[in-house]
């Protein structure tokens, strides 16, 4: 963070601190707990506070964009707050009073905590960042030899298992908030382990699974997989992806078609996580994981009900909002031959409009796209425009999700998208029910009756041009 953001927020704090009489000494016996804070350029009209994927509570935003809110009874533990579509995570011990300063442009680097439970909160979102610039830096480590891969990574976690002890000794949080603590600073370095062999393969070709030292995954038996309190926390959800795609894998598959092993080797993570994790809560978010990552990337439909079926053996969660039910169901309505569902879209007018009206009577290829992956923004239009001189017998149908009408209505000015149809949705719920969206990376083909050719593919997909006959 530069200086000149550092000062304009420490001018900032002190006004959203006094937003309520909360204070550190302000403690009562009762469960009683205050959230609030100031959120600079907000995206919505509105904070999310939640729990375990359930909104617990809408709070709106007032005129000058604060906002505040009081739990008369609000049980300690992790909770997430959002400016949709941004969110982060704030830690709650009894009788808490926490205020945040959010900035929807630069949400997480803008974060900063006050009040009564602040410095918990400061510590996690610390780790966070130092574990986000780690990301950015490690481009090239997993080409190294497993020594000096180590020894980077080592030498990293050093620093931070430093910082965590520092900042225990300060605090003095309790044991419960230990458990999150230890998960920011422990994640990230174990996550590293367990993608290093297949990274590492895939940059320089060289299997160096076999090479590995003995005690290189000693680690995972301190973790315990059953802890409720990780359940929802990102940093501990993504690293048994990462463990569960390093042991589940299928060495020797030459007899396997591709989309074979996927089923093969999706199935064998969904047993693993069955025996491995006997908490339900913990084992159903395990298992969707494991099911939201299956089912976007193989739709050979038949591998598909096959998996469906076991995952279904295994999940306790029969309920209606389960989406990786909801994404099947959706899957089974986009086979080639099938007219695509209708949905509800949004044009420059900001009127609606039905799907059906923009397809008829043309091949139509449909693509997404979003202002929070400015990135794929510009190379999806420029591959758009590339097919649009190529293929003129296609229409080119771009759809923006996540963004409201005037940022939308914005990018298309300045980005010049001329000669493409565009259209935004409101309704991501509907889009994920029916067309199966839940990332910006997908493109459907219809041929000329608006029927199905391939509701699945990429446009980035090296094969892509073939689809288009």
């Amino acid at each position: 963070m530069d200086k000149y953001k550092l000062f304009s927020l420490l001018l900032i704090l002190p006004q959203i601190c006094s937003l309520t009489s909360c204070n550190k000494s302000n403690i009562n016996s009762d469960y009683v707990a205050y959230f609030g804070g100031e959120v600079t350029n907000p995206s919505s009209p509105y904070v999310l506070f939640c729990k375990n994927n359930e909104v617990i509570d809408t709070i709106a935003l007032k005129d000058d964009n604060t906002f505040f809110k009081k739990f008369d009874s609000l049980t300690p533990g992790l909770y997430s707050f959002k400016n949709e579509p941004e969110y982060q995570y704030v830690y709650f011990d009894k009788n808490d009073s926490i205020m945040v300063h959010i900035n929807s442009k630069d949400f997480d680097e803008s974060i900063i905590f006050c009040g009564r439970g602040d410095e918990k909160n400061n510590f996690l979102m610390d780790m966070y960042l130092r574990n986000d610039n780690d990301k950015n830096h490690i481009f090239n480590i997993f080409e190294y030899d497993v020594s000096k891969f180590e020894k980077n990574i080592d030498s990293t976690h050093k620093k931070d298992i430093q910082f965590y002890n520092t900042k225990k000794e300060q605090i003095k949080w309790n044991e419960e908030f230990d458990i999150v603590a230890k998960s920011a600073l422990n994640f990230h370095y174990y996550s590293k382990k367990e993608i290093y062999p297949y990274v590492h393969k895939m940059r320089t070709g060289i299997d160096i699974t076999d090479d590995l030292p003995k005690n290189f995954y000693a680690f995972r038996k301190d973790i315990d997989f059953n802890n409720p309190t990780l359940s929802e926390y990102a940093p501990f959800v993504t690293y048994l992806s990462y463990m569960l795609n390093n042991i589940g894998s299928i060495k020797y598959h030459n007899h396997l078609s591709e989309v074979d092993l996927a089923l093969k080797t999706n199935i064998n993570k969904l047993k693993i996580a069955d025996t491995l994790i006997k908490n339900k809560k913990v084992k159903n978010i395990i298992l969707n994981n494991i099911a939201f990552s299956y089912l976007m990337e193989d739709q050979n439909m038949v591998n598909n009900q096959t998996f469906l079926d076991t995952y279904r053996k295994f999940s306790t969660d029969k309920s209606k909002k389960n989406e990786i039910n909801i994404i099947g169901n959706a899957i089974q309505l986009l086979k080639p031959g099938k007219s695509l569902p209708q949905i509800n879209l949004v044009n420059l007018d900001g009127k609606s409009q039905n799907s059906k009206d923009i397809i008829s009577n043309h091949k139509t290829v449909i693509f997404f796209w979003t202002s929070k992956a400015n990135s794929h923004l510009v190379a999806v239009h420029k591959k758009i425009n590339t097919f649009k001189l190529k293929y003129p017998q296609y229409n080119f149908v771009g759809i923006n999700i996540n963004d409201d009408q005037k940022k939308w209505s914005e990018n298309l000015i300045d980005f010049n998208f001329a000669g493409t149809k565009q259209f935004r949705t409101n309704n991501l719920e509907e889009l994920k029910a029916k067309w199966a969206i839940t990332k910006v990376h997908r493109t459907i083909i219809l041929d000329a009756n608006g029927l199905i050719s391939n509701a699945f593919t990429n446009i980035f997909d090296v094969n892509f041009e073939k689809e288009l006959k």
